[in-house]
């Protein structure tokens, strides 16, 4: 495969501070790269250097001749007085080399109407200003115009955010059915595990290289951390907690061989489950009683009178952990509101327990103080608080939501957009709420910061409803999904988002009956992707069986090399027999190398 952009050497600071330190790395054709980090670390600034946004403070960037690329910021700025359907076509019109593309021709090839439905352009009017709209149709307007081209790479920075659990998914499967080489800056983990081939994480300055999506990178992080000192011992338990839950779940999704596979077994031995929910239950039992929050026939809907839903009768239990999904506009939000007591019923009642006490996340910023110090906004609410069975301290939770003991002197004013974030849940964790009500508590948030919150959030003994387009984050910390569908109703989902999904594919297909639920692929792509292989093809079969018999030759190449580094041990005083077995083992790690590599060749195919 051809590199299509090399980075040789890369410096760039701002201020005193090295994001990118002495970086060397390049992109290849059909390469799909997933790009994490904690925010602020320098993952914007790479892909601003590799696009030639911005230019190195030393190094070299070499881009191959006649590269076909967009780029897709989190900025959203667009070419004012223009109209989305401009905007849109302008890049598939300079492709063409035309002055623009007429609408019977955008609208008869079916990969640029399936980018235009399938994002959401269709519904914001293609003869839409842009002035007119929102941050979030900006962002997924200039995505339109990307995903509309024929290109040779595609940089994306934060696709997902603004758009639903159904958005993503179409995103995911319309990545994975081009041809064209991808960059992305993503902290949706489903995503990242489904798109990425590979995993750059930037961090100190310095950027690592992972096989693999976010499976994979988290497994290689915990063999790192474990090889650490003991300085690094809590990073480490969240590591092997995380990669923990993620081997428990349904069929895993890592891409390694199985004995890589039996090593993070191993390694995640002595790890509990992420949380007792039956004692959780009890516990959350003793602090609500009986009666939580309950809606009795209510009916709620928008200012204009469209009803969101009708006589809903909804009780939720002690210690109950709810999901709630829906598409953009199908209420969520509202009914969120309504369970917190701000939104009352057109018709029905709400009632609430006489002990219930609600930690209410909204998707707006504007209750912090803004004058205080991180750590004093956070005193303001308590100086202690009880997590589960431990009592803590204002710092230690702000340390535990990120906040090192240096950032907890800043004043909340100069945070950014995610650090606000991180700072509003610590203050709702430590007003000791019995109710949580959390909206899109992912927005903003970095991978590790996410599972920080999910730790705190395994433990934590109470009524919780959280509304989210991140899976991974459903799929974890809650143990029913119900979604809105538009149809005036509240559903239950037993098979979670993968339910969901055939349920919204059947009635966008128009169909009368709602899909069967089925397992998710175990290799957690899409099952909609074109390129995927048929399983009853006899290549496919062959592939199987060589995949099979490679991985016994793996297992037994493993065992050989075990026995030669003991036998190097007795041998240690022997220079003739050290000799002979170096170059025993030198032949046995050159087959065994090779057979990894064919294995993940037909792995990445099968």
């Amino acid at each position: 495969m051809a590199n299509l952009i090399n980075l040789e050497a890369v410096n760039k600071s701002f201020g005193v501070k090295p994001l990118l330190d002495n970086i060397s790395l390049g992109v290849q054709e059909g390469e799909r790269i997933g790009v994490v980090g904690l925010n602020g670390g320098g993952k914007t600034t790479l892909l601003e250097v590799l696009t030639g946004i911005e230019e190195p403070d030393s190094g070299r960037v070499s881009r191959v001749g006649g590269l076909r690329m967009a780029v897709v910021t989190q900025r959203g700025v667009l070419p004012e007085g223009a109209t989305v359907g401009e905007v849109v076509l302008a890049g598939l019109a300079e492709d063409q080399q035309t002055d623009g593309v007429a609408e019977h021709e955008w609208a008869s090839n079916p990969r640029i109407r399936s980018v235009v439905e399938g994002i959401g352009i269709a519904d914001l009017g293609m003869d839409t200003p842009v002035t007119n709209l929102s941050g979030g149709e900006r962002r997924r307007t200039a995505l339109a115009a990307a995903l509309v081209r024929d290109l040779d790479l595609l940089v994306l920075d934060e696709p997902t955010n603004h758009l639903d659990v159904e958005g993503v998914q179409w995103l995911a499967e319309h990545l994975l059915s081009r041809r064209s080489a991808l960059v992305v800056v993503t902290h949706d983990r489903w995503f990242l595990d489904t798109v990425a081939t590979r995993t750059w994480e930037v961090q100190g300055g310095k950027v690592e290289t992972y096989e693999g999506g976010y499976n994979d990178w988290i497994f290689a992080r915990a063999e790192r951390v474990r090889q650490a000192d003991a300085s690094e011992a809590r990073r480490q338990n969240l590591a092997r907690k995380e990669l923990a839950w993620l081997r428990r779940g349904a069929p895993a999704r890592t891409s390694k061989p199985r004995y890589r596979i039996e090593a993070a077994e191993a390694l995640i031995a002595d790890v509990p489950a992420p949380r007792d929910s039956v004692q959780l239950a009890s516990f959350a039992r003793k602090r609500l009683g009986r009666v939580v929050i309950e809606l009795e026939d209510a009916t709620l809907a928008t200012p204009d009178g469209r009803e969101l839903v009708q006589d809903l009768t909804w009780r939720l239990a002690p210690g109950e952990r709810v999901g709630l999904v829906g598409v953009n506009g199908s209420g969520k939000t509202t009914l969120l509101r309504a369970l917190a007591g701000e939104v009352e019923p057109q018709s029905g009642k709400r009632i609430q327990g006489k002990t219930v006490k609600i930690g209410w996340l909204r998707q707006e910023l504007d209750d912090l103080p803004l004058e205080m110090r991180v750590l004093e906004a956070v005193q303001d609410v308590a100086m202690r608080t009880t997590l589960g069975d431990k009592e803590i301290s204002a710092g230690q939770l702000a340390e535990r939501l990120g906040f090192t003991p240096a950032k907890q002197r800043t004043p909340v004013r100069d945070l950014s957009g995610g650090e606000r974030r991180r700072l509003q849940l610590t203050r709702i964790l430590m007003s000791e709420p019995n109710v949580l009500l959390l909206d899109e508590p992912t927005n903003d948030l970095d991978i590790d910061t996410l599972q920080q919150l999910e730790d705190l959030l395994d433990g934590w003994p109470g009524t919780m409803v959280v509304i989210s387009h991140d899976r991974y984050l459903i799929e974890r910390i809650c143990d029913t999904t119900w979604a809105l569908f538009g149809d005036a109703k509240l559903t239950n989902l037993p098979g979670g988002i993968t339910e969901y999904l055939k349920k919204r594919s059947a009635l966008a297909a128009g169909k009368s009956a709602p899909a069967k639920s089925a397992p998710a692929p175990a290799n957690g792509t899409s099952t909609a992707n074109p390129t995927a292989p048929a399983t009853d093809s006899a290549a496919y079969r062959a592939a199987r069986k060589e995949l099979a018999k490679l991985e016994r030759s793996i297992e037994k190449l493993s065992e050989r090399e075990a026995k030669l580094h003991t036998a190097f041990a007795e041998a240690a005083t022997d220079p003739d027999k050290l000799i002979s077995l170096g170059a025993e083992l030198k032949q046995v790690q050159a087959e065994k190398e090779t057979a990894e590599e064919r294995w993940l060749e037909l792995a990445d195919n099968a």
